[in-house]
């Protein structure tokens, strides 16, 4: 089988929309409609049969798996078991890597043991502290899951699983930064991802529901958590939409889609074998076949896929094109694109006015790491540019953190870059 032309990863659903929670923001519950009659458990046969192109079709030497829902683990351990045998068993020498996207509530010592044993990377979703979590991230009755999702995350650790934290910000948590940030620091997340509910009406005229984080308060709510990281936490926390940020000072390409100039190398496999553009366009318009009929090569590949991607550039309005900070968010996701500009273009991102505060807010501590990439050091910089919440001593050395976040040492990252 064919290689695809370029890297991919797919959003695979053996279990579809299935869930055991009932999160009223959640946008993927109700995609259980496309397939009324449908037990939504990926058949053994095509599990395999996915598993074997997936890894002949890699172009990467990596090859990841990304399990997702829904919710994956409803599956039960044997399922993912029997997904890691047959890994090993079409694997063509290659090095294969998991990772699974899950609410954390039904995790428990056996889980956690295989996932340690497998090197399964995991991300976990956690809206903040208990009452903020628990405001829309609720069981079908309305019963709260903060406390069984806290169990998992604190099984994950105990087990040394390296995972992620994902936090959804909605209306109420995106008033509370401080709070909901040093939360993750209490309960010791290195890695956390802040996604902005956006959840438009079908009015079609820009309006978004009462859930949805107001725009302007997402920036104001991403400023006050990057200042208190950057004074305090710079190499001991990861967050995400910051390493974002930080990669184009370093010269370096996005890797969330969202961020990218083109998109479509993220989509979804439902749990029969449909293949779907993006993972918040499974309908029947971006549905492009089938892996059972169509080689997952040429779906990938297919032209339909490819000018699904490039809309997303071509289509900007000339506000944005016009933008500073435009290298930075190219746009925003697709589906958030629900306003006019101000000469009255469509396509204007919902997240606009808090995506060019956070991106304009952090741009003196960007200009301090495209001053380190360029060889420039610290102490230059200190002395040229105004003061910024950028801490570190003048001098970096080869083995301390790098300032620019990541997580990995200075001489294994941002050292010698130029």
């Amino acid at each position: 089988m064919a290689r695809a032309s370029r890297p991919y990863q797919i959003f695979a659903k053996p279990f579809g929309a299935v869930c055991n929670l009932r999160c009223e923001y959640c946008y993927y519950l109700h995609k259980k409609s496309l397939y009324p009659d449908s037990s939504h458990r990926m058949p053994d046969d095509l599990l395999e049969g996915y598993i074997r192109q997936h890894i002949e079709t890699c172009p990467d030497p990596i090859v990841l798996f990304s399990w997702h829902g829904g919710e994956p683990t409803l599956l039960g351990l044997d399922y993912f078991q029997k997904i890691v045998r047959l890994e090993r068993k079409h694997s063509l020498g290659r090095r294969i890597v998991n990772g699974i996207q899950t609410n954390g509530t039904l995790l428990d010592e056996e889980w956690c043991r295989f996932l340690a044993a497998e090197g399964f990377g995991v991300g976990i979703s956690l809206d903040g502290p208990e009452h903020l979590h628990d405001s829309y991230r609720l069981r079908k009755g309305g019963e709260p899951t903060h406390r069984q999702a806290m169990r998992g995350y604190e099984l994950l650790k105990k087990h040394g699983v390296p995972f992620d934290v994902l936090c959804v910000v909605h209306a109420l948590n995106v008033q509370k930064p401080i709070e909901v940030y040093r939360f993750f620091k209490q309960i010791k997340a290195s890695y956390i991802g802040f996604l902005p509910l956006v959840e438009a009406l079908p009015d079609e005229g820009g309006s978004v529901s009462p859930r949805t984080a107001p725009s302007e308060l997402f920036g104001d709510f991403l400023c006050t958590i990057f200042d208190e990281w950057a004074e305090q936490d710079i190499g001991r926390i990861r967050v995400q939409i910051f390493e974002e940020a930080a990669a184009t000072a370093l010269g370096q390409d996005h890797s969330l889609c969202i961020f990218k100039k083109t998109c479509g190398d993220v989509p979804v496999l439902e749990h029969n074998g449909d293949f779907f553009s993006c993972d918040h366009f499974v309908n029947r318009a971006h549905c492009l076949g089938n892996i059972r009929e169509t080689p997952l090569a040429d779906l990938l590949d297919d032209p339909r896929q490819i000018a699904f991607g490039r809309a997303k550039w071509d289509t900007l309005p000339r506000y944005c094109r016009e933008c500073e900070v435009l290298s930075l968010c190219s746009g925003g996701c697709p589906k958030d694109r629900i306003l006019r500009a101000p000469d009255g273009e469509k396509g204007l991102n919902y997240l606009c006015a808090g995506y060019k505060r956070f991106f304009t807010h952090c741009r003196p501590f960007l200009a301090q790491l495209s001053g380190l990439r360029s060889g420039e050091s610290l102490e230059t910089q200190r002395t040229s540019r105004p003061a910024t919440p950028f801490r570190t001593d003048p001098k970096i050395g080869r083995n301390d953190p790098c300032p620019c976040g990541s997580g990995r040492k200075y001489k294994k990252c941002c050292m010698g870059k130029g």
